[in-house]
C-alpha cells in the first residue's frame, strides 16, 4: 500500500472538493448549491471542504479557475489592424456562450458569470478595478500592433510597452459589448447573435473616441523619494499574462497595488521608460475570494488574449498575484490590504527610488527625470 504524503493528501482532497462542486454548481446553479451536498458528492465531511475552501463564494471562484487553467489556449498570428484584432478578440470572448441544450446552471458556469456572486462592497470595487485592469491589458495589445523594431530586444517586454494611440477607451467598450451578451445570454438565452456582436465589436475601432491620457490627479503628486536600499529579490511568482514564472532580480519598476487600486497600473505603464521592466503584483486582504476573483478574470482575458495576439504583440507589463505579500515585504510594506498602492525603482541591486499612497506608481516611473 503506497502511503500519501500530507501534500499529496491534501492535493487529493481538493480535487475531489472542486470535482463534486462543479456538479453541484452544474446542476443547481451557484444560489442554490449547498456545500453540505459538496461535501456529501466528494464523500467528505463539510469540515474537510471548509479547510480547502472557506466560503462557498471562494469555492465556486476556485471551480472557476480550475476550469480556465485547465483549457487549452492555441498560438495564434498576430492581426494586423484594430478592426481585425477587436473582431477576433470578441470571436475569442464569445466562444463561452451557453451551447443548445446547456442548462441555465451549467450554462451560467460556461460563462465564467459572476451574477449574484459578489452583492457587497469589497466584491463590487474588486469586480470593477479588475475590469478596468482588462480593459488596460487588452488596450495594451491593440496599442502594439505594428510596433516591430521599437526600442528593446525583439520579444523583450520592454519593445512591447504601448505606443501611441491610446486604445483604453475601444477596449474598454469591447468588453462592456461583450459583457452585455454574456448577461443576456444568461438571463436571456438565444436573444443575441454572437456573429452580430463581432461584428459591432470591429466597427468599434472605427471610432473616434479622442482617447488621452491626462489624470487630473497627477500633476499634485508628490516626487517619489531618492534612496539607496538594498533589493534582495524574492522568489520567483507566475507571470499571469504570459503564463511563466518570472524572477525579479533585474532593473526596473516594481508597482504594489491592491485589489481596490488597480487601475494605477496604467500610470506606471504611461510613465515608463524606454526600455523599463513594468512589474505590478497585486495583493489583497482576502486571498482566497478577491484574490481568486482577479485571479479569474485576469486569467480569462489574457486566455483571449494568447488566441488572438503572437507573444510580441501582448501587452509588456508583468503581472503578478502576491498572495502571500512576498514582494510587498521585500519592498519593505508591512501591512498590506485592498487599498495599497506602493511603488519602487530597482537599479542595479539597490532599490534607488521609492513612493506610497496615490500615484505612487506615477512618481517611481518618473523619478530621476
Amino acid at each position: 500500500m503506497v502511503r500519501l504524503t500530507r501534500a499529496q493528501q491534501q492535493e487529493r482532497t481538493r480535487g475531489a472538493v472542486l470535482a463534486a462542486a462543479r456538479e453541484e454548481f452544474g446542476e443547481r446553479g451557484y444560489a442554490d448549491a449547498k456545500v453540505d451536498r459538496i461535501a456529501e458528492r466528494a464523500e467528505l465531511t463539510r469540515g474537510a471542504v471548509y479547510s480547502n475552501f472557506p466560503s462557498k463564494r471562494a469555492l465556486y471562484l476556485a471551480v472557476l479557475v480550475d476550469s480556465i487553467e485547465r483549457s487549452e489556449v492555441p498560438e495564434a498570428p498576430s492581426p494586423t489592424g484594430l478592426a481585425e484584432a477587436t473582431g477576433a478578440f470578441a470571436r475569442s470572448w464569445l466562444d463561452r456562450l451557453p451551447l443548445t441544450g446547456d442548462t441555465p446552471a451549467d450554462g451560467s458556469l460556461r460563462l465564467l458569470s459572476l451574477a449574484g456572486v459578489f452583492d457587497d462592497e469589497p466584491g463590487r470595487t474588486a469586480l470593477a478595478q479588475v475590469t478596468r485592469l482588462e480593459a488596460l491589458l487588452l488596450a495594451l495589445a491593440l496599442e502594439s500592433l505594428g510596433s516591430a523594431g521599437s526600442p528593446g530586444s525583439p520579444g523583450s517586454p520592454e519593445s512591447r510597452l504601448p505606443r501611441h494611440p491610446r486604445c483604453v477607451r475601444l477596449a474598454e467598450l469591447v468588453l462592456t459589448l461583450l459583457n452585455g451578451a454574456g448577461h443576456l445570454a444568461d438571463t436571456a438565452p438565444g436573444f443575441a447573435d454572437p456573429f452580430d456582436v463581432a461584428r459591432a465589436c470591429e466597427h468599434l475601432a472605427g471610432l473616434d473616441l479622442a482617447d488621452t491620457w491626462d489624470p487630473p490627479h497627477l500633476p499634485f503628486v508628490a516626487p517619489a523619494q531618492p534612496v539607496q536600499d538594498l533589493w534582495e529579490p524574492p522568489a520567483e511568482l507566475p507571470d499571469q499574462i504570459t503564463g511563466h514564472r518570472v524572477g525579479f532580480d533585474a532593473d526596473g519598476v516594481i508597482a504594489v497595488l491592491g485589489a481596490g487600486r488597480l487601475e494605477a497600473a496604467e500610470e506606471a505603464v504611461r510613465a515608463a521608460r524606454p526600455g523599463d521592466r513594468i512589474t505590478v503584483a497585486v495583493v489583497t486582504s482576502d486571498p482566497a475570494e478577491i484574490g481568486r476573483l482577479v485571479r479569474l478574470r485576469v486569467g480569462d482575458l489574457t486566455g483571449c488574449l494568447r488566441r488572438v495576439f503572437a507573444p510580441d504583440t501582448r501587452p509588456g507589463l508583468r503581472l503578478v498575484l502576491d498572495d502571500h505579500a512576498t514582494i510587498a515585504s521585500a519592498i519593505g510594506l508591512p501591512d498590506t490590504g485592498d487599498a495599497t498602492e506602493a511603488a519602487v525603482r530597482v537599479q542595479a541591486g539597490k532599490i534607488v527610488a521609492r513612493a506610497g499612497g496615490r500615484g505612487a506608481a506615477h512618481a517611481v516611473a518618473t523619478a530621476g527625470r
